[in-house]
C-alpha cells in the first residue's frame, strides 16, 4: 500500500524517500473554470460551486489529475472583529467607486477590472483613529475559535489523505492591508511607537488564536502564514525594520508551534522576497511558498545553495507552459527534475491558474508528473 498524501509531503520536507511526489496545485482564476465549463471539460455546477478545497475543488482535481490543493489550510479569524461595513464614497467619472472596504482602507474599484483595488487611504490615519476604530476589533475572544471545524479535523484525523495547516495569520501583510504601503510606510518613521503597537497587538491575536487551536489535539501536518509583501524589486518594508518589529513574532509562534510537534513552517509571500528570506529563517518558518519562476526565473537552487537544507520550498512550476503546448510542458517537467532530486522541494503551479491555460495541456502535466517523478 503507497503512503498518503500528507505523508509524502512530510517525508519530502524533512528530506526522506517517499514512494512518489504528490502532484499539487493552488487553485485556478474563476474566469479558467468559465471556460472549462464552456468548452465542455467540466460542468456549471462544477465552476459555480467552486472554492478552494471544496467538493467541486476536490472534483476538478481528481478529473485533471492534481492530488490536492495547497490551500488546505485550518485557522481563526485573526482579522478586524466585526470588520468595518463596506461604504461608498463617491464615484469618479470613468465609473470607479471610490469605497472603504472591510478593512477600513479606502480604495478605488474599477468596474469589469479583475486586479488588485487602488489604495487611496485609510481609516486608520493616527492614535485617535486607532483607538477609536481598530483596537476593540483586535482583541481575542473565543469567537474568533472555529470550533465545530476543529472538533470535525481531529475526528477525521485517521483516515485524512490530503495534509493540513494550522494557518497563522499574517504578521504584517494584515497591517499592510489596513493602512496601504504608502501610509504605512509614513507611519513607521512619523510614528513609531503606533507603528510597533498595530504590530504588536494585531500579532498578539495571531499568538492567542494559534494557542488556544492547537488545545484542540488537531494532527496538523505543517503550519502556514500569509503575508504578501514583497513585489517585483523587493520588500515592502526594510528588511531591518521588519527583523525588528516583526521578526521576534515569527519566533513566538514558531516556539509554540515546535512544542507542539509542528517543525514545517511555511509561508506565503508574492514577489522578490530574497531580502527577508534569512529573518524568516532565523525566526522558525522555513519553507517558502511560492517561487516566482514565471517573473523573473526565481528558483530554489540558489537559495538551497545560501542556506542549506534548513529551507525548503513549494511552487516554482512555470504555469505558463499551460497556455504553450506538450511540448513545453515536458521541458517544464525536466527542468524540474534536478530541483525535484535535491530534496525538500515540491513543485507547483505559482499562483491560480490563469484564463490562458487549455485544459488538455493541464491533464496531461498531471499525467506526465505522475509518471516522471513516481
Amino acid at each position: 500500500m503507497g503512503m498518503t498524501n500528507r505523508e509524502r509531503v512530510k517525508a519530502i520536507l524533512h528530506y526522506q524517500p517517499v514512494d512518489r511526489v504528490p502532484v499539487v496545485a493552488f487553485g485556478y482564476w474563476n474566469e479558467t473554470l468559465e471556460k472549462w465549463a464552456r468548452e465542455g471539460h467540466i460542468t456549471q455546477a462544477q465552476c459555480d460551486g467552486y472554492y478552494d478545497n471544496s467538493p467541486a475543488d476536490n472534483e476538478i482535481m481528481q478529473k485533471l489529475g492534481f492530488d490536492f490543493n495547497w490551500n488546505s489550510c485550518l485557522g481563526g479569524n485573526v482579522n478586524l472583529l466585526p470588520a468595518f461595513e463596506e461604504q461608498e464614497i463617491s464615484r469618479e467619472a470613468d465609473g470607479a467607486i471610490i469605497k472603504r472596504d472591510g478593512n477600513g482602507l479606502i480604495v478605488r474599484v474599477k468596474p469589469g477590472v479583475v486586479s488588485i483595488p487602488s489604495e487611496i487611504g485609510t481609516t486608520l490615519t493616527d492614535q485617535q483613529a486607532w483607538e477609536e476604530h481598530y483596537v476593540a476589533r483586535l482583541q481575542y475572544c473565543e469567537e474568533r475559535i472555529p470550533v465545530k471545524a476543529l472538533e470535525a479535523a481531529r475526528a477525521g484525523d485517521a483516515s485524512r489523505d490530503i495534509p493540513l495547516a494550522l494557518h497563522c495569520g499574517s504578521l504584517y501583510g494584515f497591517v499592510r492591508n489596513l493602512m496601504g504601503v504608502e501610509e504605512l510606510s509614513y507611519m513607521q518613521v512619523d510614528d513609531e511607537d503606533l507603528y510597533a503597537e498595530i504590530i504588536n497587538t494585531c500579532a498578539e491575536v495571531c499568538y492567542k488564536v494559534v494557542e488556544k487551536i492547537l488545545t484542540f489535539g488537531v494532527a496538523f501536518d505543517y503550519a502556514h502564514f500569509w503575508e504578501d509583501i514583497c513585489f517585483k524589486n523587493g520588500p515592502l518594508v526594510h528588511p531591518n525594520v521588519f527583523a525588528r518589529y516583526v521578526g521576534p513574532h515569527y519566533k513566538r509562534i514558531t516556539d509554540l508551534l515546535a512544542k507542539h510537534g509542528i517543525d514545517i513552517v511555511s509561508l506565503d509571500c508574492d514577489g522578490k522576497i530574497d531580502k527577508l528570506l534569512p529573518i524568516w529563517l532565523e525566526n522558525g518558518v522555513n519553507t517558502m511558498f511560492p517561487i516566482e519562476v514565471g517573473t523573473w526565473n526565481a528558483s530554489i537552487a540558489p537559495w538551497r545553495e545560501q542556506y542549506g537544507k534548513q529551507l525548503r520550498g513549494v511552487g516554482g512550476m512555470d504555469k505558463r507552459v499551460f497556455a504553450q503546448d506538450r511540448a513545453a510542458v515536458d521541458r517544464e517537467i525536466e527542468r524540474l527534475r534536478p530541483l525535484v532530486e535535491m530534496g525538500g522541494y515540491i513543485p507547483c503551479p505559482d499562483h491560480r491558474i490563469a484564463p490562458d491555460a487549455i485544459y488538455g495541456n493541464v491533464a496531461y502535466y498531471c499525467e506526465r508528473f505522475r509518471h516522471v517523478f513516481g
